[in-house]
């Protein structure tokens, strides 16, 4: 038995979806037309790097939410060690009361702890039921269960397995699933698994507001669901992109020196905090306008996107595919 609130009451949003923080991708004009469409808008910090820049997102975005209460915005943080800018970022969401977190690739315990002083939602990316276990531990509202097909840091399990697995394990926690949704037959399809919402990404890159190149925008248009390929170089997490000639010069895998060098307890900080820096950088020379090289991220829900529409049109095109798809269902019983 739910002995939790649904997630649109929970997080307090109109329609159980979360536009999923991208790196670089994810920007004010989308997270406004979420939150005004009714679902739940994130971005990642490191978005805003800049003195000033994320303070001054916050405010706007804190304004905006009181007068548009369909629906809310929330922020991602990277908390692992090898992110400089995790602490400094927790510290300004906490000030401006960000009301929701996802955290990944760490520990969420010290943003749990800011959370509840002022009582903030805190979910956590997990792709196993062990760091499922440890973010539990520390007390975290919910799960992002990251599974096979999901844009960005990927995990290794299908979502017909992992969201189940963590409904079994944690019965007293809501499960966003991410990978591979594009529609709302997805949306509903993980919702019969035991999911409470769905975490959608990629799709969101097509959008109208959406301020990265053309030609990113074209090759998710173009790619199939083969087209995507894991490479664990970008990163030094696993990392789903379109296979393209740069991806491939690049390489999928990491040597056994930077494998090495990513588990020596001396040097994985460092060296994980260069790989990401070096990361970010190929991403930005791919992914902002004007900027024509071929590193993008991207889901196997590429498959299943053929148009450009503004965030409003895909999320009401999401909701009306989640009714006729229950209406659908309906005519089996």
């Amino acid at each position: 038995m739910q002995k939790y609130p649904s997630l649109t009451e929970l997080l307090a949003i109109e329609f159980p979806v979360i536009m999923a923080p991208m790196f670089l991708v994810s920007n004010k004009e989308m997270l406004v037309a979420g939150m005004k469409a009714g679902v739940m808008a994130t971005f990642p910090s490191l978005n805003y790097r800049k003195e000033g820049e994320l303070e001054a997102l916050l405010d706007e975005l804190n304004a905006i939410k009181a007068n548009s209460p369909k629906g809310s915005y929330g922020i991602n943080l990277i908390t692992q060690k090898s992110n400089p800018l995790y602490l400094k970022h927790l510290k300004i969401c906490a000030d401006k009361k960000v009301p929701f977190y996802i955290t990944s690739l760490g520990s969420p315990k010290e943003v749990v702890a800011a959370a509840k002083s002022y009582g903030a939602k805190v979910f956590c990316d997990v792709t196993n039921i062990a760091h499922a276990q440890k973010c539990y531990e520390n007390n975290c509202d919910g799960f992002i269960a990251v599974g096979q097909g999901a844009g960005g840091h990927a995990g290794p399990n299908p979502l017909q397995v992992l969201v189940p697995s963590l409904k079994k394990h944690f019965p007293d926690k809501p499960v966003i699933a991410a990978g591979g949704i594009v529609t709302g037959s997805g949306l509903l399809s993980v919702c019969v698994l035991g999911a409470d919402g769905a975490s959608i990404g990629t799709r969101f890159i097509t959008s109208k507001e959406c301020m990265v190149n053309d030609a990113y925008k074209q090759a998710i248009l173009n790619a199939g669901m083969d087209d995507i390929v894991m490479t664990t170089k970008l990163s030094g997490t696993p990392c789903t992109i379109i296979d393209t000639a740069e991806a491939r010069k690049m390489g999928y895998t990491q040597s056994w020196f930077e494998r090495f060098m990513s588990n020596n307890k001396q040097t994985r900080k460092w060296f994980k905090m260069l790989v990401q820096i070096r990361g970010m950088k190929r991403l930005e020379e791919s992914v902002l306008p004007n900027n024509y090289k071929r590193l993008w991220c991207a889901g196997k829900s590429v498959e299943l996107i053929e148009d450009i529409l503004s965030c409003e049109e895909i999320i009401a095109r999401l909701k009306e595919e989640y009714r006729m798809s229950i209406e659908e269902v309906r005519k089996y019983n």
